[in-house]
C-alpha cells in the first residue's frame, strides 16, 4: 500500500527550480506563527529555486516564532500588533499597507497570517496577495478546516494556494496538493501531514503567479 506522500497530487505541476527571468520580486511576507511556510520560500530563495527576495516580514503576534526564523535567514522584522488597533482592521491594515509600501514590495504572501485581510488591504494590491489554505477550497474555508475535514468524514483533504479577495478564501486558486486521511489520522497528525506539503506549493505557485505578471 502507498503512504500518503506517494499519493500525493500536486496541480498544477511546476518544478521548484522554475526561475522567472528578470531582477527578482520583491516579496512582503505576513505571518503570525511558528513560521514554516515562510521558511520554506526563504530556504528556497536561500537555494536559488525562486527567483525573489523578502525586504520585510511583518508579524501581528508578540510570540510569533517566525521572527527566530527570520533571523535566520537574515530578513528585516516589523511587528503591527493588532491588539493596538482597538479592533480596528481597516486602521490595523492601513498601517500593513504602510509598511509594505515603504519596502517596495511587489507582491504579498500571506504565510500563516491569522487575520482576515479587509477590502483596504485587498485593494492596495489587487491580485497580488497570496494565501494559503489547509484545505482543498472550495471545501472547508475558514477556521479549523483540518477538524472540519475529519468531522466531515471525507477521505481526502490538502491544501491550497489561492490569490485573496474580499470574499474570505474565495480567490482564484493557483495551486492544489492532495493528502489522503487515514482511519487513525488525529487533527496534529493530519496537519503535520497537510503542512509537509504547503511548504512544497507555496513555493511553487509563488513562482507561477509572479511569472504572469
Amino acid at each position: 500500500m502507498k503512504s500518503y506522500k506517494d499519493a500525493v497530487i500536486i496541480s498544477p505541476p511546476l518544478p521548484l527550480e522554475f526561475l522567472p527571468a528578470g531582477s527578482p520580486v520583491r516579496l512582503g511576507v505576513l505571518a503570525s506563527g511558528s513560521g514554516s511556510n515562510f521558511e520554506a520560500i526563504a530556504q528556497a530563495i536561500k537555494n536559488k529555486h525562486l527567483n525573489a527576495e523578502i525586504p520585510i516580514l511583518i508579524y501581528n503576534n508578540p510570540d510569533a516564532q517566525v521572527v527566530e526564523k527570520a533571523k535566520k535567514y537574515q530578513v528585516p522584522t516589523c511587528l503591527i500588533n493588532h491588539r493596538d488597533y482597538q479592533g480596528d482592521r481597516q486602521k490595523f491594515d492601513g498601517k500593513v499597507i504602510e509598511v509594505l509600501r515603504e519596502n517596495q514590495v511587489d507582491w504579498v504572501i500571506m504565510a500563516g497570517w491569522m487575520r482576515i485581510a479587509t477590502p483596504v488591504l485587498v485593494q492596495a494590491f489587487p491580485q497580488r496577495i497570496i494565501n494559503i489554505h489547509p484545505s482543498l477550497l472550495p471545501s472547508f474555508p475558514g477556521i479549523n478546516a483540518i477538524e472540519q475535514a475529519l468531522q466531515a468524514g471525507v477521505k481526502v483533504t490538502g491544501c491550497t494556494v489561492h490569490l485573496v479577495v474580499e470574499a474570505v478564501d474565495s480567490g482564484p486558486i493557483i495551486m492544489q496538493a492532495v493528502v489522503p486521511i487515514l482511519p487513525k489520522d488525529t487533527p496534529e497528525t493530519l496537519h503535520a501531514k497537510v503542512q509537509l506539503q504547503e511548504h512544497k506549493i507555496m513555493v511553487g505557485a509563488i513562482a507561477l503567479a509572479t511569472s504572469q505578471m
